[in-house]
């Protein structure tokens, strides 16, 4: 039985290259014809793949549907949530999930440092979207004529001296972000406290949320979160991975 779905399934990946005939599917999956032809009448049963009119068959318009349904039902922030506690646990400070939506960039996920002084951000709160690190990986992915369009209609306050003074500069520094793949905010939003993020991607590669650790410089100092870049990178690739369906399921014990 594991053969013939196995069979069955690489008939898919088949078709994704265009549409092909009986022949050519036998041939790939090194079956009988008449072996194929089960195969492929099952897969149109059930409306995974369709036969033309020309004999050839081309993937079916419900695995369409189904891809579509699952995207729509996927939710970054339950598959994050175990990373970023593993996270917060490894490093001990304070780590964010943040997605862009309706012009806002908005925390969806928090762990709280381990250490006293903590962070004032919450759940559903909009960062500061000219300075935040996780705000920069986010509008960096928008293709270059949103960028300008964002860019150009932000207000952008002097939190402190090393806040984005203006449009020109910042979108210098999204450019900057798209390129390298991640984002700080050091002491941009406030002097005494630091930030490193890394995209989360889909399986287009475009990006989806950011998460990202920050803490104070009385508890590490700018140059010490950074070196907790490689860690942060690492747990974005990992939600990346398992929110676009390229880790495999682990087999229930």
């Amino acid at each position: 039985m594991s053969q013939t779905v196995d069979r069955a399934l690489s008939i898919l990946p088949l078709l994704a290259e265009g549409p092909a005939d009986l022949g050519r599917v036998a041939g790939r999956l090194g079956v009988h014809k008449s072996t194929a032809l089960r195969l492929l009448r099952t897969l149109h049963e059930h409306g995974l793949v369709y036969r033309q009119s020309d004999q050839r068959y081309r993937l079916g318009a419900r695995l369409f549907a189904l891809a579509q349904q699952a995207v729509e039902n996927l939710d970054v922030r339950e598959i994050a949530h175990p990373h970023l506690v593993r996270l917060n646990e490894e490093c001990g400070h304070t780590v964010h999930l943040a997605v862009h939506e309706q012009n806002e960039v908005v925390y969806i996920d928090k762990v709280e440092s381990r250490y006293p002084v903590r962070m004032y951000s919450r759940i559903g709160k909009p960062v500061a979207i000219t300075v935040a690190a996780v705000a920069k990986l986010l509008l960096a992915d928008l293709p270059e004529p949103e960028r300008r369009a964002v860019a150009g209609r932000l207000d952008y306050p002097p939190y402190t001296a090393r806040s984005t003074p203006d449009a020109v500069t910042y979108l210098k520094e999204l450019a900057r972000v798209r390129d390298q793949g991640w984002a700080t905010d050091l002491g941009g939003h406030e002097e005494s406290v630091n930030c490193v993020a890394a995209p989360v991607r889909g399986i287009d590669g475009r990006v989806v949320a950011a998460l990202s650790v920050s803490a104070p410089n009385v508890v590490v100092t700018a140059d010490e979160l950074l070196a907790l870049l490689p860690l942060v990178r690492r747990t974005a690739d990992a939600v990346s991975r398992e929110y676009s369906g390229t880790t495999p399921a682990k087999d229930p014990v």
